[in-house]
């Protein structure tokens, strides 16, 4: 006969839980939160200490009904939500509803959903943290006032269905500032020399690197001319040979911010889907005869410290597979840049490192896979020895020109032979080998190459480096980036072209009007300090009804001066010369999400919208007739077919280029991957390289 009741937000949770605990408990789920702030009015009280006034979630009666009527059949009854401060505001939140005592130890926490981890969480009940509860309502309430007093506002002055937000707010205008300094950018010409040399069998490149003993830029053409008059007769001599050992130290175990951020480079998963794909491999997986088995330590954390138990086995595991050479002599500590960092759970880990990949395999699905695989090699390779590369530098002399090769070579491969880290241009490091080179060694000069260069503006934002310049301002804190991100795109502020964040005209309109009239909510050190004043909160250091009375008291005269001061703006949509074939009128450009699209301008009236066609100038390699447009998918992404469609079904993911294959004669498209762009055949796979001035065009 079961004696006590848990409850948990999810029932893939408490699925995994009931078979840990046995016949004695009830495991049941509140479905997340159970009770929040009403959505018809603010539901804060400012002159009352902000009380906020809470009310229970519509459609959650049924649920809450079920576990009252559980609660009055047992003993006892466990809060085990999530280890942070939502998880103990939603615990706070049922105690609330279940009558349950302020001072009972109901409180149960784990940081992995394995069997030993929970039953010693039931052996440590607490009682619930009002210091976790306290910063959650504050972040709650705080974010309330901004929206539901600026929102109104926006709506008045500008149009219906606008919103303003603290972190959301702060994403765009960096967006917003990156596509001014793209704008603004001045490209410089820059040359570079690189010459292609020969010693035997073995070809090298080099590059210039200076003139008369001085390192001189080569900004124009002028100054190449001056290089290579200065060469003229002479041949290429080793004049120095620096070679030396190099070690390079793994990344650190993952966090929540930085599992995004790769999780974009390697498998090109969007921040939202991350963050639900580990919340399944945390909650449990159904292992075969092992059950249900959570993989992952909890995804919301800016901790990297890992648990001694969880080094122990690694360094056994890694001893076994890989060799004693593997482990470094001490077990490594990381420590994070951010001071503000939160130190409450463990770092993003497999449970046991003994579940590698491939035994995972059958059990999981392809996402799932993927990202666990992810996982599970950046804390495999953040507890091993560090790589020892052989690095060679050589400086040949060529008259009074010196120019530069330099190599490397992997004597030990330690962590790299699990994982290397990937970084934001999606380029792989390439390891070069120089042959073995002597002082005064003679090469065979096979070509001397000028080539004009112009600099590149700054990339936009994809979502990996937003988070990645969000984490590094301070902004927002692992629960709130895949939030955020979502939120800017669904209100339009900002639409996705290419992987990458581009603003829409609303956007900038409401971030101009928010600059002039509540510049704090738009100051990334306002924003990052505010975060930091939560996390006082959530220390028991800083009384959170305090937080909110010193940021109320300015923002309430900025309301008041906006109310009278800010303009009422009329937006006009941009008109198309392309006619509604339903209803006759003209259609006119909208932005969605995805970029901008064509809508009716009789809306609501009527509803036709379509895409905005983009010929690419290539006919069709099937009906001949047709031309290539590019089409976006439901999901925004890109793809190219045949503008007789569907008399002519020809589609293709990756980009026709018009020219032909040498083999087959079909036609050659452009496959993109980390290592860049190549041309490629879809029917027998000849490959060729992108022309140099293509890539740089492409980049």
């Amino acid at each position: 006969m079961a004696d006590s009741l848990v409850i948990v937000e999810s029932p893939a949770k408490a699925k995994t839980i009931g078979k840990y605990l046995g016949s004695k408990f009830i495991v049941k789920a509140s479905m997340g939160h159970i009770r929040d702030l009403p959505k018809s009015q603010i539901g804060v009280e400012v002159e009352n200490d902000f009380s906020p006034k809470y009310i229970t979630i519509r459609g959650k009666g049924s649920v809450l009904k079920e576990l009252k009527d559980a609660s009055k059949k047992v003993k006892n009854v466990y809060l085990a939500a999530d280890p942070d401060r939502e998880g103990e505001a939603i615990a706070w939140h049922l105690a609330h509803y279940l009558e349950l005592n302020e001072g009972d130890t109901c409180r149960v926490v784990f940081n992995e959903i394995t069997k030993q981890a929970v039953k010693d969480a039931f052996k440590q009940p607490r009682k619930i943290n009002m210091d976790l509860v306290n910063a959650q309502q504050a972040r709650r309430i705080l974010d309330r006032l901004v929206g539901y007093k600026i929102s109104p506002l926006l709506w008045k002055k500008v149009k219906k269905g606008l919103s303003a937000g603290r972190v959301q707010s702060v994403a765009v205008k960096l967006i917003i500032d990156r596509e001014n300094e793209i704008d603004a950018f001045v490209p410089e010409e820059y040359w570079s020399i690189t010459a292609k040399l020969r010693q035997k069998d073995v070809t090298l490149e080099a590059k210039y690197y200076s003139l008369g003993g001085e390192k001189r830029e080569l900004g124009k053409e002028a100054d190449v001319q001056e290089v290579l008059a200065a060469m003229k007769g002479e041949g290429f001599t080793v004049q120095e040979v620096k070679e030396k050992e190099r070690l390079r130290n793994p990344a650190p175990p993952f966090i929540t911010s930085s599992l995004q951020q790769e999780a974009a480079r390697k498998i090109g998963f969007r921040a939202s889907k991350t963050m639900s794909v580990a919340q399944q491999l945390y909650e449990g997986v159904e292992l075969g005869k092992e059950g249900t088995v959570g993989l992952i330590t909890y995804m919301r954390t800016d901790s990297t410290r890992i648990s001694p138990v969880a080094q122990e086995e690694a360094k056994i595991y890694i001893t076994e597979k890989y060799g004693p050479d593997y482990m470094p002599d001490q077990p490594r500590i990381y420590t994070r840049k951010n001071s503000n960092a939160q130190d409450a759970h463990e770092a993003i880990r497999p449970t046991s490192i003994y579940r590698d990949p491939e035994s995972m395999k059958p059990f999981l699905t392809r996402d799932q896979l993927r990202l666990y695989k992810l996982v599970w090699e950046r804390f495999a390779s953040s507890q091993m020895s560090s790589a020892v590369l052989d690095t060679m530098t050589v400086d040949l002399s060529v008259g009074d020109v010196v120019f530069r090769a330099t190599g490397s070579k992997i004597k030990f491969p330690g962590f790299m032979k699990v994982y290397v880290e990937g970084n934001d241009d999606g380029t792989e490091e390439e390891h070069k080998f120089l042959p073995p080179l002597a002082v005064g060694d003679q090469l065979v000069t096979e070509a001397v190459e000028p080539k004009q260069h112009f600099t590149q503006p700054p990339p936009r934002y994809t979502e990996a480096r937003l988070v990645k310049t969000l984490e590094e301002l301070g902004i927002g804190r692992p629960s709130t980036y895949a939030p955020t991100l979502e939120t800017i795109q669904k209100r339009g502020y900002v639409a996705i072209e290419e992987k990458k964040f581009v603003p829409t005209e609303l956007g900038e309109l409401v971030s101009q009007l928010m600059e002039e009239f509540f510049p704090e909510i738009l100051d990334a050190e306002f924003t990052a300090n505010m975060e930091g004043n939560l996390d006082h909160v959530e220390e028991g250091t800083e009384d959170w009804v305090k937080v909110l009375a010193n940021f109320y008291e300015s923002f309430e005269k900025r309301l008041e001066v906006a109310e009278d001061e800010m303009k009422e703006i009329e937006i006009q949509d941009e008109v198309s010369d392309e006619i509604c074939e339903k209803c006759g009128k003209h259609l006119v450009y909208k932005m969605g999400r995805f970029g901008k699209f064509l809508a009716c301008s009789g809306f609501p009236d009527c509803r036709n919208t379509k895409p905005i066609i983009k010929d690419i100038g290539v006919a069709c390699p099937k009906c001949g007739e047709g031309k290539i447009i590019e089409r976006r998918s439901k999901k925004g992404r890109i793809f190219y077919g045949c503008d007789q469609y569907p008399g002519c079904d020809y589609v293709s993911w990756d980009k026709p280029t018009g020219k032909p294959c040498p083999n087959c004669d079909s036609m050659l498209v452009e496959k993109r991957s980390k290592a860049g762009v190549k041309l490629q055949c879809p029917t027998c796979s000849h490959t060729e390289e992108v022309p140099d001035d293509d890539q740089e065009e492409q980049a």
